[in-house]
C-alpha cells in the first residue's frame, strides 16, 4: 500500500516538473525561433521578464523525482541510469548549459557574446525535453528491464522518437500559452497576438503528435498502447482532449489565468495517462510498482518526508507564482531605487 502511494506521488511529481520544467523550455523553443536580432528583440524581450524570477523553481521537482526514485524504487532507479546514461546525460548537460546561457545572456556587454549565449540556451532548451521524452519513451517500449546494457535502440526507437517529439511539442504549447499570459500582464499588446498564434499552432501539433504516438505504440509498445486504450489510461487521455479543446477555445479570447491552467492540464492528464497505462509497472512487463519498492522502513520514513516536503514546498512554490503574476517580482529601475533612497548617493 505505501508503495504505491509513493508510485503515485512520483507520477504526480513527473507531471508538475512536466508542466512547471517545461514552460520553461518552452520559452527556449520560442527564444530560438523569434527570428534575427531586430525580429526577435521583442519577444526574446518579453521572455528574459517572464522568466527571470521563476524558472530556476521548476528545477526543485526534478530533485523531488530524482530523490523518490533513488529512495523509493531502488532497482528503478538503477536500471534506468544504466540503461540509459546516454540521453539522460545529454539531458543533464542541456540543462546545464541552459541555465549558463540563460544568466550569461543577460549580463554579457557585447552582441556577438550575447547572440553565442542566447543560442546556447535556445538550442539547450530543445535538448534537453526531446532526449528526456526519448528516455520515457524506452521505458514504455519495454526495452528496458533489469540488467538491461545501454544500448542506442533503448533510447533510439520510433516509441523513443514520439515521445521526444511530444515533449518538445508540449513545452513549445505551454510556454506559448504563458507568453501571452505575460504579453497580455505587461501591456504589450502586439506580444498577444504573436504568441496566441503560436499557442494554437503548437496545440495543432501536439495534438498531431499524440494520434500518431498512439499508431506508433500500437505496434511497438503494445503494453501500454493497450493501457492508453482502455480503463483509467484512457480516462486521463479523454480528459487531456478535453482540456486541449477548452485550451482553444480559451486561447481564442484574451488570454488570462483560465487558458494558462487549462494548458496545465492537457500536459499533466497526458502524463498521467502514461503512468496510468503502466500499471501495476513501473517498467513495463519488467518490474511491478511492489517489486521495485525498497524496504517498507524505509517507505514509511520516504512517505513521512514527502509529506513534509509538500507542506513546506507547495506552500512557496504557489507564494512566488503568484508574486510573480501581480509582478511583485520585476527588477526595480535605477529611478525606483533613488526615490527609495536605497540607490547609490548623488552627493559629494
Amino acid at each position: 500500500m505505501t508503495a504505491d502511494l509513493i508510485a503515485v506521488v512520483l507520477l504526480l511529481a513527473v507531471a508538475a516538473y512536466a508542466c512547471a520544467g517545461g514552460t520553461d523550455y518552452g520559452a527556449g523553443f520560442w527564444d530560438l525561433t523569434a527570428g534575427g536580432a531586430e525580429r526577435g528583440r521583442r519577444p526574446r524581450w518579453l521572455i528574459d521578464h517572464a522568466m527571470a524570477p521563476v524558472w530556476e523553481v521548476n528545477n526543485v521537482w526534478l530533485v523531488f523525482i530524482l530523490v523518490i526514485m533513488w529512495t523509493g524504487f531502488p532497482t528503478v532507479f538503477q536500471t534506468v541510469f544504466s540503461a540509459m546514461w546516454l540521453p539522460l546525460a545529454l539531458a543533464v548537460v542541456g540543462m546545464v548549459l541552459r541555465g549558463a546561457g540563460f544568466a550569461f545572456r543577460k549580463l554579457s556587454s557585447r552582441l556577438a557574446g550575447r547572440r553565442l549565449y542566447g543560442a546556447v540556451f535556445a538550442v539547450a532548451s530543445l535538448v534537453t525535453p526531446f532526449f528526456l521524452g526519448a528516455a520515457a519513451g524506452g521505458i514504455a517500449s519495454g526495452r528496458v528491464s533489469v540488467g538491461t546494457e545501454a544500448t542506442a535502440d533503448a533510447w533510439s526507437n520510433p516509441t523513443s522518437v514520439m515521445f521526444g517529439l511530444l515533449a518538445v511539442a508540449a513545452t513549445a504549447f505551454l510556454g506559448a500559452v504563458f507568453l501571452a499570459g505575460d504579453a497580455h500582464r505587461f501591456d504589450a499588446p502586439d506580444l498577444v497576438g504573436h504568441f496566441r498564434q503560436r499557442a494554437l499552432g503548437a496545440l495543432a501539433v501536439l495534438a498531431a503528435l499524440a494520434v500518431l504516438t498512439l499508431l506508433v505504440t500500437h505496434q511497438d509498445a503494445p503494453y501500454v498502447w493497450r493501457g492508453l486504450t482502455r480503463g483509467a489510461g484512457l480516462v486521463f487521455v479523454v480528459l487531456a482532449g478535453a482540456a486541449s479543446l477548452v485550451s482553444a477555445w480559451l486561447l481564442r479570447r484574451t488570454p488570462h489565468a483560465a487558458a494558462r491552467v487549462a494548458a496545465v492540464f492537457v500536459v499533466a492528464f497526458a502524463v498521467i495517462a502514461w503512468g496510468m497505462a503502466q500499471r501495476p509497472y513501473l517498467i513495463p512487463t519488467s518490474l511491478t510498482v511492489s517489486d521495485a519498492a525498497g524496504a517498507p522502513a524505509t517507505l514509511t520514513w520516504l512517505a513521512i518526508v514527502t509529506l513534509v516536503a509538500l507542506v513546506l514546498v507547495v506552500p512557496a512554490v504557489a507564494l512566488l507564482y503568484w508574486l510573480d503574476t501581480r509582478g511583485e517580482l520585476r527588477e526595480l529601475t535605477e529611478s525606483e531605487l533613488r526615490r527609495d533612497g536605497s540607490g547609490p548617493s548623488t552627493e559629494d
